[in-house]
C-alpha cells in the first residue's frame, strides 16, 4: 500500500514538524507514505475574486502535475464529505481490497482547491465545517490515517 501526501505550501512550525513525524513513523508499519510538498503562491491582501481564482489555478495545475495517473484521489474539502475515524477506516479498506493500492491525499493552500482538482478527485473528504489552517490539518490527517490503520487491523488506540 502505498499513500502519498500531496500539499501546498510547507511546514514551518517546529511542533508541526515534530507530529508529523512521529505519525511518518508510526505509519512506516503500514504503508509507504510520501510527502510531496508544493510551493505556495502569495496572495495580497484584499486580492479581488480574479486574482484568487489565478492562484488557486496556479496551485491546481501544480498539484494535478504531483497526482499519479493510476492514483486514487483524496482531495480535503470543507463541502466534501465528513466520515467518523471508523467510517474512513472501512472506506480505505474497501479501496485496498478493489485493488487501489495507491491512495493520493490533497491538501490545499489557503484559498482551497482549483475546480480541476476537485473534478480529479474521486472522494471529497471534509473533517468538519471549521476551517483549519492547511498546515496544522496535514498533522491532523495523518493521525487519521494512522488511525484507520490501527482499526483495519483491529488493534488497540482508536477510542
Amino acid at each position: 500500500m502505498k499513500l502519498s501526501l500531496i500539499c501546498v505550501g510547507k511546514i514551518k512550525e517546529k511542533y508541526l514538524n515534530m507530529g508529523i513525524d512521529e505519525y511518518k513513523k508510526r505509519l512506516g508499519r503500514y504503508c509507504s507514505l510520501e510527502i510531496i510538498e508544493l510551493a505556495d503562491e502569495k496572495t495580497p491582501d484584499n486580492a479581488p475574486a480574479a486574482v484568487e481564482e489565478a492562484i488557486k489555478r496556479t496551485e491546481g495545475a501544480r498539484i494535478l502535475k504531483a497526482i499519479k495517473e493510476d492514483s486514487y484521489c483524496i482531495v480535503l474539502d470543507i463541502k466534501g464529505n465528513m466520515l467518523s475515524s471508523e467510517e474512513l477506516a472501512g472506506y480505505m479498506e474497501k479501496l485496498f481490497i478493489r485493488g487501489k493500492s495507491h491512495i493520493s491525499f490533497v491538501i490545499g493552500g489557503s484559498l482551497g482547491l482549483s475546480d480541476e482538482v476537485l473534478e480529479r478527485a474521486d472522494f471529497r473528504l471534509s473533517f468538519s465545517k471549521m476551517t483549519f489552517p492547511h498546515q496544522l490539518m496535514r498533522m491532523i490527517l495523518l493521525e487519521q490515517i494512522y488511525r484507520a490503520f490501527r482499526i483495519m487491523n483491529n488493534e488497540p488506540y482508536h477510542k
